[in-house]
């Protein structure tokens, strides 16, 4: 793999770790054995072929190999991906000086992931520059970490959906998460719980990458959705319907009317991506739903799609931990995240001069106030600190 990655760097002219990065961020480096993931991508580079995107389409027409070839083969889809890579660049005017800078290839990146609007490609562009800069190192190809100076361009101006949930548009039902909207063709507007009962929690696996499966249930075409999406990397959790919506997640109508459905990132045949970030996170979720709603946390009613009646889909998969997802739900072993909050309030925990003033005026701030001072040239600074346990893990 490593040398069809450098063959096809050098063919097309692209960045090799470029290359790479965005191969893991999508597939971290799987085939899949040429099946296709939730919104019709294949192989290696996700090439996609839907009502929506046809990269695969646009891979064959400039590669000359055919479509089943650039789906099954590792090396003829790499080739692809590096040829429509390269496509997009030159639509976006790189020269062949610019080229050498894999900052500048930002443009052709976030419009690789075919992304429905500008923060959803930010968000995909992001997360492949950040394994560039965090580095990649797999049995099948390594990426040193370096560092990239990522050129945004317009792409600068949309919104930053990898930013804190609460400088963004917030979820209404989950304050942890960023809301993101689904399109209204991929779930039923209702009245939940008054409408329906909510007594199950659904989860699934994306088959496919975060920004990817945002971006999929905004597509109209998609006519899936879920409520929640989780980020396999660091637990982020993006909501994408109301819960007193009803998402079509489960292929089962009186399922979906009675349940609130959670993807997450990945493939259910690659245990890589079920980190322990996104169990804590999706366990911190699933319980949030389960108060709410009054939903036992045992297995009856936290279930998989492949429990639900009907189901033909396997998600989540026999790599996903049943026993530690169950624990960091209910707090019976394996500890539950340490958390503490500073606010400017906190006795004996924040200081800072006269120069800071004081606001309520921001509906983002925490509690009744904030503190606030304009940029300067001098150390007038902020403190605030917390009493951390010395026993954990961190």
């Amino acid at each position: 793999m490593a040398a069809a990655f450098a063959r096809a760097a050098a063919t097309y002219d692209v960045p090799r770790d470029l290359l790479v990065a965005l191969a893991y961020s999508e597939t971290h480096l799987d085939g899949h054995g040429g099946a296709p993931s939730a919104s019709g991508g294949y192989g290696v580079m996700h090439l996609v072929s839907n009502p929506a995107a046809h990269s695969l389409e646009k891979a064959a027409q400039i590669t000359g190999q055919p479509a089943r070839t650039l789906r099954r083969d590792d090396t003829a889809n790499i080739l692809g991906g590096a040829a429509v890579l390269r496509s997009y660049a030159d639509e976006i005017g790189l020269d062949a000086a610019a080229r050498k800078d894999a900052g500048r290839w930002y443009g052709a990146v976030a419009k690789y992931g075919n992304a429905s609007t500008p923060e959803v490609a930010r968000l995909y562009a992001d997360t492949v520059y950040n394994f560039l800069g965090t580095g990649i190192d797999t049995p099948k190809v390594k990426v040193a970490p370096q560092e990239v100076t990522a050129d945004r361009g317009e792409y600068a101006k949309a919104a930053d959906l990898n930013a804190p949930a609460n400088t963004l548009a917030a979820s209404a039902d989950y304050p942890p998460a960023s809301w993101v909207a689904a399109s209204s063709s991929n779930y039923t507007a209702s009245s939940r719980p008054s409408s329906y009962a909510i007594d199950r929690v659904v989860i699934h696996v994306t088959q496919g990458s975060y920004a990817g499966s945002i971006s999929w249930f905004q597509n109209p075409s998609a006519q899936v959705s879920a409520h929640y999406v989780v980020r396999s990397s660091d637990g982020a959790v993006t909501q994408m319907v109301r819960e007193k919506d009803v998402a079509w997640h489960a292929g089962n109508w009186t399922y979906n009317t009675r349940s609130v459905g959670i993807e997450h990132e990945g493939y259910v045949n690659d245990a890589s991506w079920f980190t322990d970030a996104m169990y804590r996170s999706s366990a911190a979720l699933t319980r949030a739903i389960c108060d709410k709603y009054g939903i036992p946390k045992d297995r009856s009613h936290i279930i998989g799609h492949n429990e639900v009646p009907g189901a033909t889909h396997t998600d989540p998969g026999t790599y996903w931990n049943w026993t530690k997802y169950m624990q960091y739900v209910t707090g019976s072993g394996g500890g539950t995240p340490w958390s503490a909050t500073v606010d400017n309030t906190t006795a004996g925990k924040f200081t800072a001069s006269a120069n800071w003033g004081t606001s309520a005026y921001s509906g983002q701030r925490y509690g009744a106030d904030y503190r606030f001072a304009n940029p300067v040239s001098s150390s007038d600074v902020a403190w605030y600190q917390a009493s951390i346990p010395s026993a954990g893990s961190y």
